[in-house]
């Protein structure tokens, strides 16, 4: 089996102690990996059922090493439902990274803001998200399993955990709902006015696939947004890909720094 292959892989490339801690890390926080400390890096490529990296800004990278003295297993880059329409392509992914001891894991991705409080740069943590596209990793899977409790999915612990960490830093950090939408075309402003009357605050084509994947591995979860623009129709900026990877890029070291924080006081 390719999960056994990977997993195989992994644990020779690692033989100290387990990560307990996984971050799967989207568009302009790659460089959350200069952190690292005694680190070993795989491509995706050499491991057996990882997904192609398809987007700029993703690298499609398994990192191992530490944040402090915290082992942690970092996925740089993730495949989006939207390149191939499956919702399920880091499933085997974070499933090989159970098996290996991961408990949390921690998701960052690069967000359109829907409330002017919230410009860009500012950092917002999920407290709960809307399946827009209405699609799920799970479809296929069998077992009572599959019917994954979906309450609290965003740790409330943890997100307190973020916030204190934020507070000592004296930055602002954000809360609410994200919406998820297929993409890869950015919304109209009037599926924005729509997300606003549903009570989001920030929308993205990422992350509650894999949310909805951990719950069922029994992750635990954080969610950390980093706003790179105001949504279309709030703002007369032209979106574009490239416009969020420049937006993120800017306020991604302090985002890291931040990240590294909170990840180094997880008690597990």
């Amino acid at each position: 089996m390719n999960e056994d292959a990977a997993l195989g892989r992994l644990r020779a490339c690692w033989p100290g102690a387990a990560p307990r801690i996984a971050l799967l890390l989207g568009s302009g926080w790659g460089g959350l990996t200069r952190l690292l400390s005694d680190a070993r890096c795989l491509p995706y490529a050499e491991l057996p059922g990882f997904p192609g990296a398809g987007v700029a800004g993703h690298a499609g990278e398994l990192w191992l090493g530490r944040l402090g003295p915290r082992p942690v297993a970092v996925l740089s880059g993730r495949r989006h439902a939207y390149e191939d329409g499956s919702a399920g392509g880091m499933k085997l992914a974070l499933r090989t990274l159970r098996d290996l001891g991961v408990q949390v894991l921690v998701q960052t991705n690069a967000a359109g803001s829907l409330d002017p409080a919230l410009p860009p740069g500012s950092l917002m943590l999920a407290s709960d998200h809307l399946n827009l596209a209405q699609r799920s990793p799970l479809v296929g899977e069998g077992g009572s399993e599959r019917f994954v409790d979906m309450v609290d999915a965003y740790d409330p612990g943890l997100r307190a955990l973020a916030r204190a960490h934020a507070a000592r830093r004296g930055l602002t950090l954000h809360e609410g709902v994200y919406a998820w939408v297929l993409g890869p075309q950015f919304e109209t402003p009037a599926e924005i006015r729509m997300l606003q009357a549903l009570g989001a605050r920030a929308v993205g084509m990422s992350s509650v696939p894999e949310t909805i994947v951990a719950r069922w591995l029994g992750l635990r979860v954080l969610s950390l947004s980093l706003l790179t623009n105001l949504a279309a129709g709030l703002s007369d900026d032209r979106l574009s890909h490239a416009h969020t990877l420049a937006q993120a890029e800017a306020a991604a070291a302090t985002a890291g720094e931040l990240l590294a924080d909170i990840v180094q006081a997880m008690a597990l």
